[in-house]
């Protein structure tokens, strides 16, 4: 006879949060006793496209869910451990019949780890409920249905932490259960650069994004500097789960009645729907995390150069805004949208390298690291995807329509804060006297381009125009716009 007490098991991924998170309101619905569970899973921990400032937002976040059950005097049970030993190990303390989590769109370690606990639930007579995320939807074949869908999901109202007396494991039985498990400190460094992570962080930006910053949102959404504040600056506690999509699509749904800016927040609303969007893109196609979506681009060689992506990801190319934006992010985890976008462009076009080589140096740099928008985007700034249009930015260009006065580049390239305006954009525009006027020695004080822009430009442009006739390419941008692309009929339905 099974004298075990029994549970409903959450497992906690990346849906940090007790509000809007299906997975918990489907397990609290039961009415069984549940416990909240998160892993800090070694396949995880070790894998190149995460980095200690991801684990640290985690352990914010948990610290602040840790906070905010407190009145319910219960916590999260937070392990190291594989997913399939933390369960082994439970099981010997309780039955579990019902396990949940979310629906997750990760990397391809996830995705297999995933296949193997299914069968373990299966072998362990488990029902293993995987709820959606997002938005995101498993199974599609094309998206004839997914704005409906889509649409659906965000008519819903977000759902509410609200669960019975002690229906929460207590925290003395969790103190207890962490005796047989290896257990992690949640302690992280104060005072970094980085976004701090957790729910109650991410609601202060949202509500100083919806009190004012948003007013200025399409103003300098462009700008690397402007943006860090009229930006929402959520995409970390999206990402890791902090906050919902949805909760903060219908926040700025309701704003919008009474905003005196909605072109803004209809942009704004516009761009979490395209968030949805992309991550349903990898859902479905999970191969773009190796290899280009159009497969006619797997001919497309080009040399790695050590020397090159050296140069590029310690802010040393030579190209001041290109140099500014690497240092920033490496420093603060956050870049906005377009400076992300240039990166990327000048890394596969101008210093012509795959864009493979750069994913996980990004990854690791992006606080918002989010598999489904990161791989995606890369194809497409790379040119490879075949149905998007070509985009080579110029970072010369940009850097002086969108940060004239150098402010961004002084900021982050302090080599260059002395010099005139113009000369922090170009400093190899610089003569010796002019070098010597402000004592400043190009290749000394900072380096010489690595490249030639424009030559560069061409050449990228070039070759990748011609690969866009090639028959492969063709026939399989015809098959990624049936397979992935909204019709303008369901275009105009969102």
């Amino acid at each position: 006879m099974n004298t075990k007490p029994q549970i409903h098991l959450v497992w906690l991924k990346r849906d940090l949060r007790l509000h809007d998170n299906e997975a918990i309101f489907n397990a609290l619905s039961s009415g069984k006793r549940v416990l909240l569970f998160y892993a800090f899973e070694p396949l995880l921990l070790n894998d190149p496209h995460y980095s200690e400032r991801h684990w640290d937002f985690v352990k914010q976040s948990l610290e602040d869910l840790n906070q905010a059950l407190k009145p319910y005097n219960s916590k999260i049970l937070v392990v190291k451990s594989d997913i399939i030993a933390a369960l082994n190990q439970l099981l010997t303390k309780y039955k579990i019949n019902n396990i949940y989590s979310h629906k997750e769109t990760g990397i391809l370690v996830t995705f297999d780890r995933d296949k193997s606990f299914k069968r373990f639930c299966k072998n362990n007579l488990i029902t293993w409920t995987e709820s959606k995320n997002n938005g995101v939807h498993r199974g599609l074949k094309n998206r004839e249905k997914w704005t409906e869908l889509s649409n659906r999901y965000y008519e819903i109202e977000p759902l509410k932490f609200n669960p019975q007396a002690n229906q929460l494991l207590p925290i003395d039985e969790i103190n207890e259960l962490e005796k047989s498990f290896k257990t992690i400190s949640l302690k992280t460094k104060t005072n970094t650069p980085f976004q701090k992570g957790g729910r109650t962080t991410g609601l202060k930006y949202l509500k100083s994004f919806f009190d004012s910053r948003y007013l200025n949102y399409m103003h300098h959404i462009s700008k690397p500097d402007l943006a860090r504040i009229s930006c929402s600056r959520l995409s970390p506690y999206i990402a890791w789960g902090n906050l919902s999509v949805r909760e903060v699509y219908h926040q700025a749904y309701h704003l919008k009645k009474s905003s005196k800016n909605k072109k803004a927040l209809d942009a704004f609303m516009s761009r979490l729907r395209w968030h949805a969007h992309f991550v349903q893109k990898f859902e479905m196609e999970h191969t773009m995390e190796e290899v280009s979506i159009n497969k006619g681009y797997h001919k497309l060689k080009k040399s790695v150069s050590e020397k090159y992506q050296i140069a590029w990801k310690t802010g040393q190319t030579g190209i001041p805004l290109v140099d500014a934006c690497m240092r920033c992010l490496k420093e603060t985890g956050y870049l906005n949208f377009r400076m992300r976008a240039l990166v990327v462009s000048f890394f596969t076009h101008n210093l012509w390298q795959p864009w493979q080589e750069a994913t996980t140096h990004l990854s690791q740099m992006f606080l918002d690291f989010e598999p489904g928008i990161h791989f995606p985007q890369l194809q497409m700034q790379a040119g490879e995807t075949g149905i998007n249009m070509l985009r080579i930015y110029n970072p010369i260009k940009n850097s002086l329509e969108h940060d004239p006065n150098a402010v961004f580049i002084k900021k982050w390239v302090p080599e260059l804060k002395d010099l005139d305006t113009a000369f922090a954009h170009q400093p190899y525009l610089m003569t010796e006297m002019e070098q010597q006027f402000y004592n400043f020695k190009l290749g000394v004080n900072y380096p010489h381009p690595i490249i030639d822009i424009d030559t560069t430009r061409r050449k990228a442009s070039d070759a990748l125009w011609e690969m866009r006739n090639n028959k492969l390419v063709k026939s399989e941008s015809a098959r990624i716009l049936k397979k992935h692309a909204l019709s303008k009929k369901h275009l105009n339905k969102t």
